[in-house]
């Protein structure tokens, strides 16, 4: 994934300085002889545990240090911190020798390890600007570890927050490198796309407040400092202050990515609810907003929503006749707002009936997440660093073939990554709903439940995204 150019979202105040059509390219800002100094951290973390191969991490990294090193800007205006989280030493080496050879090149690169690990990515991000050789630096450009900016980035993007000091954020779109590797990225690309075509413009128009995506966006420094700096107390540091280059293509990984970024913002809104009432620097109607809007509605409410009554209160009326549910409530209203969701993503327009479906299901991983975040259970600050293949795949694929493996040997599979048995449980309550609806039942919900039970099913025994070859 990498961010788009064009547009940029910006944060909630109105910009009276910049004329409506205002373009970043235009000779009176790109002719400015001077430029503030930008920090541009690059948290690095890799928990594997195994021996496997390097090559997906190696390509990752160099890729992502290599982009942040060639964005146009002055080489003494910007200062690249690489902050290293890894635990395996190899890695470690690597990327330290990456760094070395882009200094080596006359790019002001700095390579940073911490002895405490603590606060994951926020951890790294808030002791990356405590080194002396930031300390002048007015703005913070943040790229997760697979990002790759194009090289104008910085200068699409510098000069909203340069020619009015109201504005704290700007945050890129993204786009996706591996977004046709698979159905399962494709699914992703779908609901990734409406949050920044719909959500995130639209926040922005209305100069309402909208979360940081964490990644492929500018800072302004004050900003970060005036809001506290960097918090560790969830999961989700971006939204605590203010979605990735590559899209997770195994279905373990996108489970664990979900799980965080339900669970984060329900935690983060058990923590911040009071805080945002007691505050006196926002408006009562946006303390409305942001607790209503954006935390409430979007991101505790809909998970539930979703679930609840497309796997069980329907269910439910057809093995409860006396419990009816109108046909705007059951099937218009629901396909008229699906179908809006996938206006972000025309290409994949093809797919949107079974998207609906793979949404449900997952509603049900969502909604546990929630309420895991809600009651600040065991896993509510849990994280676990999202799997991205890279080309690993291929490569190991093809080393497959090269040394004429047996076909029997080529995937050896876990049973326990594999099948998810909550998926399972459900599949067949509902297997036996639809049976019922078509012997007794007057409504023909059967034809839709059985399409949901099939679902269930493949991806309770793990039969979607990548699986990865083992040698």
């Amino acid at each position: 994934m990498y961010p788009q150019s064009p547009p940029f979202f910006y944060t909630q105040q109105p910009l009276p300085q910049l004329p409506t059509n205002f373009d970043p390219f235009e000779p009176r800002y790109t002719q400015q002889k001077r430029r503030e100094r930008v920090s541009e951290p690059l948290p690095i973390r890799d928990d594997t545990d195994d021996d496997e191969d390097f090559d997906h991490v190696d390509m990752v990294y160099k890729i992502s240090i290599g982009a942040a090193s060639n964005l146009a800007w002055p080489a003494d205006r910007l200062v690249i911190q690489v902050l290293d989280d890894s635990t395996d030493h190899n890695i470690k080496d690597m990327i330290e020798k990456e760094c070395e050879r882009w200094a080596s090149k006359g790019v002001n690169i700095w390579y940073q390890i911490r002895e405490n690990r603590g606060g994951y990515k926020a951890g790294a991000l808030k002791d990356g600007l405590t080194h002396d050789y930031v300390k002048d630096c007015k703005y913070v450009t943040i790229f997760d570890a697979d990002f790759r900016p194009e090289p104008d980035f910085l200068q699409r993007a510098i000069p909203f927050l340069e020619f009015n000091p109201k504005i704290a954020l700007v945050q890129a779109r993204w786009r996706f490198v591996n977004s046709d590797e698979c159905l399962l990225t494709r699914m992703q690309e779908m609901s990734l796309d409406y949050h920044f075509t719909v959500e995130q413009e639209v926040g922005s128009a209305t100069h309402a407040f909208f979360g940081f995506n964490g990644t492929g966006g500018v800072w302004r420094i004050a900003a970060i400092n005036d809001a506290g700096g960097w918090k560790d107390r969830t999961t989700v540091e971006d939204m605590d202050l203010a979605v990735k280059s590559e899209l997770p293509s195994t279905f373990k990984a996108f489970r664990f990515q979900q799980h965080r970024w339900s669970c984060g913002p329900a935690n983060l809104f058990r923590k911040m609810v009071l805080e945002i009432i007691r505050t006196k620097k926002v408006t009562l109607w946006k303390k409305v907003y942001v607790i209503y809007s954006f935390f409430f509605v979007r991101k505790i409410i809909a998970h539930m929503v979703t679930f609840f009554f497309f796997c069980v209160v329907l269910p439910i009326t057809i093995l409860v006749p006396e419990v009816e549910v109108p046909a705007w409530g059951a099937i218009y209203i629901p396909c008229i707002i699906t179908t809006l969701n996938s206006v972000g993503t025309p290409r994949s327009f093809h797919l949107l009936f079974y998207w609906i479906l793979f949404e449900n299901v997952m509603s049900l991983h969502r909604t546990k997440a929630t309420f895991i975040g809600l009651l600040d259970a065991k896993r509510s600050n849990e994280w676990v660093v999202t799997e991205k293949l890279g080309d690993s795949v291929k490569n190991k694929r093809s080393n497959l073939k090269r040394n004429f493996m047996p076909t029997l040997k080529k995937f050896k599979f876990t049973i326990g990554d594999r099948i998810q048995l909550t998926e399972l449980g459900f599949a067949v309550f509902l297997f036996f709903v639809g049976c019922y609806d078509f012997m007794y039942g007057r409504n023909n919900y059967f034809i839709y439940i059985f399409l949901q039970v099939i679902t269930f099913l493949i991806i309770g025994v793990g039969y979607i995204g990548t699986v990865i070859p083992s040698t």
